[in-house]
C-alpha cells in the first residue's frame, strides 16, 4: 500500500484494477487484501491515495475514524470472511472531528446532535495527548490514530487473536493532505502487514 501511495505522491499512479474486465471478474465475489478504517473526510479516498483498484480494499469510513459495534463488526468481517490480512486505521491532518473534540475540551462546550457522539469518542485521544504535553495538531492526530488502533486491539477478541497468531497486522497511518503522503504511526503484527 505504501508503494502505491508513493506512486500517488509522485504523480505516477498505475490505476490498477479499474477497468471493465476487473469489474466483471469481481462480480461473483471479492477478495480484498486490506481493510481500511478511515475518516469520512472527502479529501481522503483510500483507493486513490494508495493507487488501488476495484476489489483491492474493503473501506469503512466514519467521521474521525471513530469506532462502534458496526465498525468492529465490519473489520472482523473483512478479516474473518473476506480474508484481509491487513487492517489500517487511516487518520489525517486537518481532521474536523479531532478539531471539534479539541475545541470541546478547551471551551467546555459540547457539540450538538449526533455530532456530540463523534466528539465524545475522539475526546479521550485529545485528553491523552494533553496529559502527555502534546499540543501540535500532528501530535494530537497521531495520538488519536494510536488510540483507535489500541481500541481495536482491546475491543475485538477476533482481531487481537488474529494479530497474536500472525494472521493479521493492524497498523495506523497518518495522511498529509497537501503532500498526499502517508506515514506509519503505530503497528501490531507488522511482519504480516509489510
Amino acid at each position: 500500500m505504501l508503494a502505491g501511495n508513493r506512486r500517488f505522491v509522485a504523480g505516477t499512479p498505475d490505476h490498477p484494477n479499474q477497468d471493465a474486465a476487473r469489474r466483471a471478474q469481481l462480480a461473483p465475489g471479492q477478495e480484498p487484501f486490506a481493510v481500511i478504517l478511515g475518516c469520512s473526510d472527502s479529501r481522503l479516498a483510500a483507493e486513490i491515495i494508495f493507487d488501488q483498484g476495484l476489489g483491492d480494499l474493503f473501506v469503512v469510513r466514519t467521521a474521525g475514524h471513530v469506532l462502534g459495534a458496526e465498525v468492529l463488526g465490519s473489520l472482523e468481517y473483512a478479516t474473518s470472511v473476506l480474508g484481509c490480512r491487513l487492517v489500517v486505521v487511516l487518520g489525517h491532518d486537518s481532521c474536523g472531528a479531532v478539531a471539534a473534540a479539541r475545541t470541546a475540551v478547551e471551551d467546555g462546550l459540547p457539540a450538538a446532535g449526533f455530532v456530540r457522539d463523534v466528539v465524545e469518542r475522539v475526546t479521550p485521544s485529545v485528553l491523552a495527548a494533553r496529559a502527555a504535553g502534546l499540543t501540535e495538531d500532528s501530535d494530537i492526530i497521531d495520538e488519536h490514530i494510536r488510540h483507535t488502533v489500541q481500541l481495536i486491539m482491546d475491543r475485538s477478541r477476533v482481531l487481537s487473536e488474529q494479530v497474536q497468531s500472525g494472521e493479521v497486522a493492524v497498523v495506523g497511518l497518518a495522511y498529509q493532505l497537501a503532500e498526499g503522503s502517508a506515514r506509519m504511526v503505530t503497528s501490531h503484527g507488522v511482519e504480516s502487514g509489510k
